[in-house]
């Protein structure tokens, strides 16, 4: 397996989750200007990555929901 650069990362889940399977989205060191984000229920498959314009747009869509 190779190292990405989220494998070390410290990724937090939303306090609204609960108990149930959610996302998860990290920033590291390694890469300050991309936003990693992965299923907390599958947390070692694909991490999809996120520049900070395509996370504001992601998240700004979520607050309409």
């Amino acid at each position: 397996m190779t190292d990405h650069p989220f494998t070390d990362a410290d990724f937090r889940k939303s306090d609204r989750s609960g108990d149930f399977g959610c996302v998860e989205a990290a920033i590291t060191h390694h890469t300050p200007d991309t936003i990693g984000l992965r299923d907390s229920v599958h947390p070692r498959q694909t991490v999809l990555c996120f520049s900070p314009k395509e996370w504001t747009a992601f998240t700004a869509g979520l607050n309409k929901l």
